[in-house]
């Protein structure tokens, strides 16, 4: 006689921690899936990253939510498209007279989209839902362009991704809060060959922060320090564009010369848009715009840079004052933000050449940098 087969049932795995949450939205949205955001009320709507937006995924969309889509910008985005009359609204709602096309999504989403809207397109009066504001901070988490289609929905569509908006407003504020040294080693550096590099992770598993260490900080005093957003043009290709290059390796040369100190290599390209979006940016400065304006016209702000992951690095080193190597006041006040005394701020200036001299005088006179 054949004996019965008994299984124990599986676990029912816990719910993922926001951070995670978070990062696995951004995930599938990249890859050009769906995902349901959840405001605080119950209130729920899918979306879909504007770059992902087709004739096929529209469709989708429209009948998985039951409703029918509309576009989230930022409120400067639609400012420059002349939809709203400024750009104080952090975000606004983009409906159109018909059903939504691939069109219109790229007209709206991308400056740089040649394409022409087949329909009429206008802004939904009032504050946008919890859950608008929610996907497009998604979007630039996942640096993307900062626009999403999304259509409200009443259904609870077990089969995608769920995640709260509340946990996308905080993602950034928790995943420096959770920064751990992981891993260090000694990197002797051209300019410095005493240095080690010390990494640096959030605890869901995100890009890592890197530190350089430079001799033997004197902990106990203000610590010449450079907060260095990594810049892959300019620090490693020797880009003109931009004077990235020039301040990496004078910082380090500096610091070394002063016998120690910190340069703390963030993971902010692009002013925090992301490198492929810096590019965007800089097709449209080849047009005329100005860096701070290129930025604005893709949707985000002037800087999206935070700068408490290089507090709780600094604080996790052991360093509680600095001497900071800078021409950005922003710098100063957003480490004085969050707990670090900035003792004295180090002038950090480099020639200009005929690549990076608009730029340059762009940081000076809109940016209020000190050259």
């Amino acid at each position: 006689m054949s004996r019965p087969l008994i299984v124990d049932a599986l676990p029912i795995p816990l719910p993922p921690s926001a951070l995670v949450a978070v990062d696995r939205a951004m995930a599938e949205l990249r890859r050009g899936g769906m995902v349901l955001v959840q405001a605080a009320d119950g209130s729920t709507a899918l979306v879909l990253a504007a770059e992902a937006a087709s004739t096929e995924t529209l469709a989708r969309l429209t009948d998985a939510a039951g409703h029918a889509t509309q576009v989230a910008l930022t409120g400067r985005r639609a400012a420059v498209l002349n939809l709203t009359s400024d750009g104080e609204r952090p975000v606004v709602l983009i409906a159109p007279s018909g059903p939504l096309t691939a069109a219109d999504v790229g007209s709206l989403a991308d400056p740089l989209n040649a394409g022409r809207p087949g329909a009429l397109l206008q802004a939904v009066a009032g504050p946008a839902p919890a859950w608008a504001a929610g996907a497009v901070t998604l979007a630039k988490l996942a640096r993307l362009l900062p626009a999403m289609v999304v259509a409200p929905t009443s259904g609870t569509h077990d089969q995608l991704f769920r995640v709260a908006v509340e946990d996308v407003l905080t993602y950034q504020q928790r995943a420096a809060r959770s920064l751990r040294r992981i891993a260090e080693a000694r990197v002797p550096l051209v300019d410095a060959e005493d240095a080690r590099i010390v990494a640096f992770r959030p605890s869901d598993g995100g890009i890592e922060h890197l530190a350089i260490v430079i001799g033997q900080p004197d902990r106990d005093g203000a610590v010449l320090t450079r907060l260095h957003s990594e810049c892959f043009t300019g620090d490693l290709l020797g880009s003109l564009r931009c004077d990235c290059g020039d301040q990496l390796r004078g910082a380090i040369a500096e610091i070394s010369q002063a016998g120690g100190g910190v340069l703390l290599y963030l993971a902010q390209e692009g002013r925090g848009i992301g490198l492929v979006n810096k590019l965007r940016a800089y097709q449209l400065q080849d047009d005329g715009f100005d860096t701070l304006d290129a930025n604005q016209q893709l949707g985000f702000d002037d800087d999206e840079r935070l700068y408490l992951p290089a507090a709780e690095m600094l604080r996790l080193l052991g360093i509680g004052r600095v001497r900071l190597l800078t021409n950005n006041p922003g710098k100063v006040e957003g480490l004085a933000r969050h707990g670090v005394e900035v003792a004295e701020r180090v002038p950090h200036v480099f020639p200009s050449n005929n690549h990076n001299e608009s730029y340059l005088r762009t940081k000076a006179t809109r940016s209020g940098h000190l050259f």
